[in-house]
């Protein structure tokens, strides 16, 4: 960045208060726009004379007019030195006296960040990349995702014919538009993510996102696949190449701000950007990333259909130390890409069951511990929205700091896998929470096995922690 935009950058956050007056930054073509905490602490006066600012409008947003070609780089300026990725909320520096539920999730964050920072690797800050693409889908994967669930049920009465009538059928093609209003343009939202991710403009990375969709292509004259000399299909490479498009797009976006006079950067920059990744999309990324996708869904899916039990007990076992380490993220594409190309991913139901054992574990600690009032006090908070799938506080902040019990958590949900593998053929149709809000989205009618799989990992990790997790420490009165 130069001098400018750090000055411009600086000169804001000054006049609004500090940067821990700011809840977010965003911008559009000429208006850095700001959520303020408190227009007390705003000098509108002092604001407008920072140099580089030509205006500041109050609305629902403070908005400080910087012109085009200029904009994105004092928001992303402002943005790196909050620590905070163009778009999301800035971190809450208050003090605050925390119980109950709060004091787990303050615990389980103080850990994680402990184990995080003990665990850096050159990798980390991409899998950390994936996380933030996907989590901010996690609330519409879950809705679109259990409203589609139903619809197969309703689907399958209306097939046997238990219920009949113009209204239920109306009601199924209600519930598989709202379905497909995430999962039908799912590239377009990854690209938009992505590139808030990568520093790129979030709308050229929802176009890159669309062209791989192929929507103005003539079915009777495809495109070629020029390595293999087929046709192209849409949607070839799914999110996997949608990332990969828009993180290289980032880089020449970048590229081209720096050397496009700001006067006519709002109309070259994206341009050309558009040409050349729209090209490289169609024309390159799209069949090797056809590939790669292809590949790992076939041979995770043989694994799963070998392996059975073994296979089961070993994912299963597996997830939670995964979890610690941040490795989990990198999964949610590949579950997307399963779900694209078969219908459902044999893989979350499995690996859901490394929350059953933490479940199954919280409880063995609660019924052995109950002279540690602090300990059962972090469990209360914790096993809740552990049984709804929602599994890091209990992790961060009860079995992890413990040592054992983690171990014994990690058997638990291999024994939950092993039953999941052993009966075979179970999948969920849309990626979000495990554990009990996992049954809605469970494929074909498998939910029974699922549930079986979810009491033996409840059941294993009950016992292993009861029998062999706890140490006389644990119970001490406290």
């Amino acid at each position: 960045m130069t001098d400018k935009i750090k000055t411009i950058a600086t000169g804001i956050y000054k006049n609004v208060g500090g940067m821990e007056n700011v809840g977010k930054v965003v911008h559009c073509m000429t208006r850095v726009r700001m959520e303020i905490k408190d227009y007390s602490k705003v000098n509108l006066e002092e604001l407008k004379a920072v140099p580089g600012v030509m205006g500041v409008v109050e609305d629902d947003t403070l908005q400080v007019v910087i012109g085009p070609g200029t904009v994105n780089k004092v928001a992303l300026e402002m943005c790196e030195m909050a620590g905070v990725n163009l778009g999301d909320t800035f971190p809450d520096t208050a003090n605050q006296s925390l119980s109950g539920k709060d004091a787990v999730e303050q615990k389980a964050a103080q850990v994680k960040a402990q184990v995080k920072q003990k665990n850096q690797k050159p990798w980390s800050k991409a899998l950390k990349s994936i996380s933030n693409i996907f989590v901010p889908l996690i609330p519409a994967f879950v809705g679109a995702g259990i409203i589609g669930g139903f619809a197969s049920i309703l689907q399958n009465l209306i097939t046997a014919g238990t219920v009949d009538g113009d209204m239920w059928l109306n009601v199924l093609t209600v519930m598989n538009i709202i379905k497909s209003g995430v999962f039908a343009y799912l590239v377009l939202y990854v690209g938009i993510n992505s590139a808030k991710e990568f520093g790129a403009s979030p709308s050229l990375g929802g176009v890159i996102g669309g062209v791989t969709m192929l929507t103005g292509m003539n079915p009777e004259a495809p495109l070629p696949n020029i390595f293999t000399g087929g046709n192209l299909s849409a949607g070839q490479g799914g999110v996997i190449g949608v990332i990969f498009a828009v993180w290289i797009m980032s880089f020449l976006e970048k590229k081209l701000r720096k050397v496009i006079p700001d006067s006519i950067d709002i109309i070259v920059t994206p341009t050309i950007t558009l040409l050349v990744m729209g090209l490289m999309t169609i024309f390159l990324i799209m069949p090797i990333a056809g590939v790669v996708s292809d590949s790992l869904v076939g041979a995770l899916n043989w694994v799963l259909e070998i392996g059975g039990a073994f296979s089961g007990f070993v994912l299963g076992t597996l997830f939670l130390p995964m979890v610690m380490f941040g490795l989990h993220q990198i999964l949610t594409p590949i579950h997307l890409e399963m779900i694209e190309q078969t219908g459902s991913t044999l893989l979350l139901p499995i690996l859901a069951m490394a929350g059953a054992g933490q479940v199954g574990a919280a409880a063995a600690l609660w019924l052995k511990c109950r002279k540690n009032t602090q300990l059962t006090e972090l469990i209360k908070g914790a096993l809740p929205v552990g049984i709804l799938g929602i599994g890091e506080p209990l992790i961060y902040g009860v079995t992890l700091p413990l040592g054992r019990p983690f171990i014994t958590a990690c058997i638990g949900g291999g024994i939950g896998g092993a039953v999941v593998g052993l009966l075979g053929n179970v999948g969920a149709t849309s990626v979000g929470p495990s554990g009990v809000a996992l049954i809605p989205l469970i494929a074909e009618g498998k939910w029974f096995s699922y549930v079986l799989g979810l009491l033996a990992g409840y059941a294993g990790g009950f016992i292993a922690t009861y029998f062999f997790g706890i140490s006389k420490d644990m119970q001490k009165e406290s």
